[in-house]
């Protein structure tokens, strides 16, 4: 039997619920369940006025954003008009049927003003965080770090060098360089000149210019993951121009950021050799930390002749000990603010019959000696226990993040500019990625009792 004819015409009531729409296993009620964003206008009442017109809620923005990176929807206007179809989304934004989806230019005024200002996004990641603390999902006893390379919002094509930077006023109008020009001015300390960046982006110069990456040659910069490798949690983000000596620093500040507000310190960290300088491996076993990191040595000669390392230091005695037994001594003088140096006499080196594979071309062999070198030491004899075997294997946990972000949620280029507009978008992806193990946590099915 053929079924009745579909009317357009317009009833004039309905019996409408969107909860009975959203089944129970979908994301967003799941993340629901676990989003906890009652604090929000509080937090935020200082930035609101109290005259004028009603402003959009925050927690609506807010949510609405989620929606929009656990998506994939990285434009805002089409978020608003994927909220405003989808009814899954209603749901999960506290929006009626017939209540309006706010304009997408409200994300951005709110943006470079309250949410900056409040630093809100930061905070709405530190407390999801909490809830995977409180969920026990956070061990707290070992860390890994690493970075990964995000194309910025930067043609390659349009680039300039340093040295021919003219900055129209049209151009020193825009956020992202009136953002690097205080920069610029806030550092008192001069860069190292080999650390000068290549080429500027004329719309992005924060971006560093660099090879690493999709693309043979980009603007990007890195994101910075600081992880538990228990279950993967993200416990801080930072964003970077892609440089290894900032995504050092960056590392620095999430364990102390880490330390002082959920008051979590590692037993030890693993990562990559890029964070195996001395200076990274000294400030960490300064401050207890173990770190489980391949050393960075460059002292390796490959010209035939002895390398430091065919060197003993007797500690006690302060001195080095060559292949012939002879010792090399220190001044104590402090080259480049970070090394000493070991000379032999050159009475020892002369008549030496080791001097060809030594010091052939100086009268005399000398040891460079790190201040950081008992760090080192101390973390190359941690790379020969199991613990350091067992968390080499643990920190590619990170590398899986790192995937999730850039395929699932489709962080490979950045749409904001600016250093404050990729930390805001690496924000919004680590708060995502995080509530999504945390959903996934909290609708787990209990284990199953083992028979006897």
């Amino acid at each position: 039997m053929m079924g009745p004819a579909v009317d357009r015409q317009d009833r004039l009531f309905y019996a409408f619920d969107l909860d009975d729409r959203v089944p129970s296993n979908h994301l967003l009620r799941r993340i629901d369940a676990v989003l906890d964003l009652s604090w929000l206008r509080e937090e935020l009442k200082p930035h609101y006025s109290d005259i004028g017109r009603p402003s959009i809620c925050p927690e609506l923005m807010i949510r609405m954003l989620l929606v929009g990176y656990c998506y994939s929807i990285r434009s805002e206007r089409r978020l608003c008009q994927e909220v405003d179809m989808n009814l899954a989304y209603r749901w999960f934004c506290r929006l009626g049927l017939e209540d309006p989806v706010p304009d997408h230019s409200t994300f951005s005024v709110n943006r470079h003003g309250r949410f900056r200002d409040s630093d809100i996004l930061r905070t709405v990641f530190e407390e999801v965080v909490c809830g995977c603390m409180q969920a026990g999902l956070i061990g707290g006893e070992g860390f890994a770090v690493d970075a990964s390379v995000i194309e910025a919002n930067a043609s390659r094509f349009q680039r300039v060098e340093v040295a021919e930077v003219d900055w129209t006023p049209k151009q020193r109008a825009g956020r992202p360089v009136q953002d690097y020009l205080v920069a610029l001015e806030s550092e008192n300390p001069p860069t190292n000149p080999r650390q000068k960046p290549k080429a500027l982006s004329p719309s992005d110069p924060a971006a560093a210019w660099t090879t690493r990456g999709r693309n043979k040659v980009m603007f990007g910069y890195s994101l910075n993951y600081l992880i538990d490798m228990e279950n993967a949690v993200i416990l801080d983000v930072e964003a970077t121009p892609t440089r290894i000596s900032k995504e050092v620093d960056a590392t620095e500040t999430m364990i102390e950021r880490t330390e002082q507000r959920f008051d979590l310190k590692p037993d030890y960290i693993a990562g990559d050799v890029a964070y195996g300088t001395g200076k990274m491996l000294g400030w960490l076993v300064e401050r207890k930390i173990d770190p489980h990191i391949p050393v960075w040595d460059k002292g390796k000669r490959n010209d035939g002749t002895f390398s430091r390392q065919d060197f003993a230091y007797d500690k006690e005695r302060d001195i080095y000990i060559c292949p012939e037994g002879k010792t090399l001594k220190t001044t104590g003088r402090l080259y480049e603010g970070k090394t000493f140096r070991y000379w032999a006499s050159k009475f020892d080196c002369e008549p030496c019959p080791l001097k060809k594979r030594c010091c052939p071309k100086t009268p005399a062999r000398y040891v460079p000696r790190d201040i950081n070198e008992a760090a080192r030491d101390y973390t190359r004899a941690l790379m020969k226990s199991d613990e350091y075997g067992a968390s080499s294997v643990d920190r590619k946990k990170i590398e899986g993040l790192f995937g999730e972000a850039k395929h699932v949620l489709s962080m490979v280029r950045l749409r904001l500019r600016g250093l404050t507009g990729a930390r805001d978008e690496f924000l919004l992806t680590a708060t995502v990625q995080n509530l999504k193990r945390l959903a996934n946590h909290a609708t787990r099915p209990p284990p199953r009792p083992v028979l006897a």
